[in-house]
């Protein structure tokens, strides 16, 4: 391992390793460089693990590949506060992710998001080499308009910007550009642009293109302002209309044209944030009532049923960890 202050280069492989030891070496390298994760080994299975990681500011660059376990984000794990948002980019051979009660299958050039806070297991079904690029959630959810939906959604070979964000943090690690302050830092910025380009490339691209034009461009930002400000009480379609410069009933036909309401956009903005809150051990002392009161529910009552409905749980079996 080298590094800095905000920079490091941790590598692992097990080549040199007895079989014995590679299980308890590997997850004390996902301890200190990655994520809190069990690893178990797949017996009858040559186990076979190879890691770079180039930690920088708000951002974790790694490549590599693991053959022959199972990587586990348990749920005595997820409580340890790490939020962390991670692209996994499947370069080739076949990778299976299960979260969030879905299973994706990533074929070479395939990508998917993952969350630090969910139950999840990741396993390579087929040997071949993965990037992944974790950062902060803070970061990347004020740059698309809503983060969680973009969590275990398969990103297909092809789709715009992935292979650009690939080639371009393959060739920082294969020219050493990290290794250079003023390079590290522009470097990190062109990293989290290029993320949310491969997460939230729809509207933003079609209006560069030019074939949807303002309407694409209010509605985007309309959805930015209500998914960031969704917590005050006294956002309604008036006031964000009022800083878009548009009137209350255009902002609505955006919304229609969209196939939603500004009211359900919002509730479920307003339901993903008391979600995030009941996980969290942060907020395990604060009552449910107080929760919904805090994302912007005027009404106990009202917060539950709309609560029930998203996720088919009541907040208490959230919080207790009953289910996902």
């Amino acid at each position: 391992m080298n590094g800095n202050d905000d920079f490091s280069i941790l590598n692992v492989s097990t080549n040199d390793v007895p079989e014995g030891e590679r299980v308890t070496m590997l997850r004390e390298f996902y301890r200190r460089g990655v994520v809190k994760a069990e690893i178990n080994a797949k017996e009858g299975k040559p186990f076979e693990a190879r890691f770079t990681s180039h930690a920088l500011p708000e951002a974790q660059l790694m490549i590599g590949t693991l053959f022959g376990a199972r990587l586990i984000r348990t749920k005595q794990l997820i409580v340890d506060g790490d939020d962390s948002l991670a692209l996994v980019v499947n370069r080739s051979g076949a990778i299976g992710i299960s979260a969030r009660g879905r299973d994706l299958l990533l074929q070479p050039g395939d990508a998917a998001l993952t969350s630090a806070e969910d139950v999840m297991t990741l396993e390579r079904l087929s040997p071949g080499d993965c990037l992944s690029l974790r950062v902060p959630r803070r970061v990347l959810a004020p740059m698309i308009v809503d983060v969680d939906d973009a969590v275990m959604q398969l990103t297909p070979e092809g789709a715009a910007g992935a292979r650009l964000l690939v080639d371009y943090a393959a060739a920082l690690v294969r020219e050493e550009a990290l290794a250079i302050p003023a390079l590290r830092r522009l470097a990190v910025g062109h990293l989290h642009d290029l993320l949310a380009l491969v997460l939230d490339p729809t509207d933003e691209a079609l209006e560069i293109a030019g074939r949807r034009g303002v309407k694409a461009a209010r509605l985007r930002k309309a959805k930015f302002l209500i998914a960031n400000n969704c917590w005050r009480q006294d956002l309604s379609v008036a006031t964000v209309a009022q800083e878009l410069g548009v009137t209350p009933r255009y902002l609505q036909r955006l919304f229609e044209a969209d196939g939603k309401t500004f009211s359900s956009f919002l509730i479920v903005q307003r339901l993903k944030r008391a979600h995030r809150m009941l996980r969290d051990p942060e907020f395990v002392e604060r009552p449910v009532s107080s929760i919904a009161y805090d994302v912007g529910f005027g009404d106990l009552s009202y917060f539950n049923r709309c609560f029930r409905r998203a996720y088919g749980a009541t907040p208490s079996d959230v919080r207790s960890g009953t289910v996902e």
